[in-house]
């Protein structure tokens, strides 16, 4: 395991990192057996930025190699939440809120609200607000577009012991050509 900023680099020259976004049309020159598109995916807020990367994903996956895009949420499942937790240390201590909800369910957007409160040994408290707007786009928008790209989509549900069933899903496709 590798540790602290030095111990990155090091790991970062070693493996070959490059810093790009799918948005921006980076192209690596190499295809992989399966590419894995996660949490940046949650940022692309228009159908164009969706088919950009779903391209970059193409672009990168040989003939019959598999793309695996997880998006936190598809339209047909999204429900608005809540979420809190807290860690407390010998000399610090951190609460925070995560809220997820929809300001216009008429668009392609929802926006999530982070709220970290963190208290030094002093007893000082610092309040930290960040607020993301991601995309929300339908099933039916991400099946129509990675196959229009050239893969073989379905969407399976995603299930895990921190997640209500039934309220997150993934899309597993093969590209065809």
């Amino acid at each position: 395991m590798v540790a602290g900023p030095v111990g990155a680099r090091r790991l970062r020259r070693r493996s070959g990192f490059l810093r790009g976004t799918a948005r921006r049309r980076l192209r690596l020159g190499r295809e992989f057996d399966a590419v894995f598109v996660h949490d940046a995916v949650v940022y692309m807020t228009t159908e164009a930025d969706v088919r950009r990367a779903i391209e970059t994903a193409r672009v990168h996956c040989r003939v019959g190699g598999a793309v695996l895009i997880a998006p936190d949420h598809v339209r047909e499942t999204f429900r608005e939440s809540t979420d809190h937790r807290g860690h407390d240390g010998a000399d610090k201590a951190l609460r925070y809120l995560e809220w997820t909800w929809d300001p216009d369910p008429t668009d392609n957007t929802y926006t999530v609200d982070y709220v970290d409160l963190l208290r030094r040994l002093d007893g000082s408290i610092r309040v930290e607000h960040d607020r993301h707007v991601e995309g929300l786009f339908s099933r039916q928008d991400w099946l129509t577009w990675l196959k229009e790209a050239g893969f073989a989509a379905r969407s399976i549900p995603f299930y895990h012991s921190e997640l209500e069933p039934g309220t997150y899903e993934v899309f597993v496709a093969t590209r065809v050509n």
